[in-house]
This record gives structure tokens, C-alpha cells and sequence, in this order.
């Protein structure tokens, strides 16, 4: 039990880099995906629909901002991959590394998820008929990516 906390304290680094990376990937995948090409939602699309140019410059710099935070924290996950590097103390592992990625962009699917679609309701990920179970299927498959990164984590563990 002792080795293991050890060797978990030892990868916490590459963690906490992979989670940070995976949260800004995963945000610029629903922004780049979702908003730009297939344009299912905008960041007030369901506020502020796209009827006018009031309103698209709006959802315009929304996603802007949305894209900025995506950026911190994409930056700050490679601030910590690079110190996570400079120490000999760090257990690197590719496995670690990929779950660590997968529960940061399942994070974000499951945060803002539940934040922007279903508390605020800012937009849906495609509004119209069915938008509950796209919502739904976004927020499964945020759960599903934690689970499955959670697993590869522990797999390593043992």
C-alpha cells in the first residue's frame, strides 16, 4: 500500500499536467468541432440567437472568450508537463499520461455540460428535437472518458 501512495505522489505531476492539457484540448474540440464547423451552438445561442448582427457579434466574442480559457488552460498544462519534466523524481508513463488527458477532456464535457446546458441553458449542443438527449449524450460520453482515464491511472498503479 506504502509503494503505491509513493509511486502515486511520484505521478501526480504528470497528472495534474495531462488533466490540465485534457481540459483545454477538450474545450477547443467543442469550440473548433461544434461552434466553428458543424455550428450547432454558439456560447448564447439559445439567449442571444443568431437572428442579428447584434447578436452574432455577441455569440462572436463569447466564443472568443470561451477559446481564451481554453488557451489558459491548454498554456497552464504545458507549463506543468514542462516542470513535471525537469524533476528526476517523476514516474513518466504514457498510459498515465493518455488517462490523465482522457479525464481532463471528460471533465469538460461534464462541467460545462451541466453548466452552460443544463443550469444556465446558454445553449444546448444542438437545440431543436432531441437536444436533451445530445446534451445527455455529451455528458455520457464526458463521464465515459474520466471512467475509462480513471481506469488506465489505476491500471498503472497495480
Amino acid at each position: 500500500m506504502e509503494a503505491n501512495n509513493e509511486l502515486s505522489s511520484k505521478r501526480l505531476p504528470l497528472i495534474s499536467a495531462g488533466i490540465f492539457l485534457g481540459l483545454g484540448l477538450g474545450g477547443f474540440v467543442d469550440g473548433i468541432l461544434l461552434h466553428q464547423i458543424l455550428q450547432w451552438h454558439h456560447m448564447l445561442s439559445n439567449v442571444r440567437p443568431l437572428t442579428t448582427d447584434s447578436n452574432i457579434d455577441l455569440n462572436m466574442v463569447w466564443d472568443g472568450l470561451f477559446h481564451a480559457l481554453d488557451w489558459v488552460l491548454t498554456v497552464t498544462g504545458v507549463v506543468l508537463l514542462w516542470r513535471a519534466g525537469g524533476r528526476e523524481d517523476v514516474v513518466w508513463s504514457s498510459q498515465t499520461f493518455v488517462g490523465s488527458l482522457l479525464i481532463g477532456a471528460g471533465l469538460f464535457n461534464v462541467v460545462e455540460g451541466i453548466i452552460d446546458h443544463q443550469i444556465l441553458g446558454i445553449h444546448h449542443v444542438k437545440s431543436g428535437p432531441n437536444q436533451l438527449a445530445w446534451d445527455l449524450g455529451f455528458l455520457i460520453l464526458g463521464a465515459l472518458l474520466v471512467f475509462i482515464g480513471w481506469v488506465m491511472l489505476k491500471r498503472v498503479d497495480n
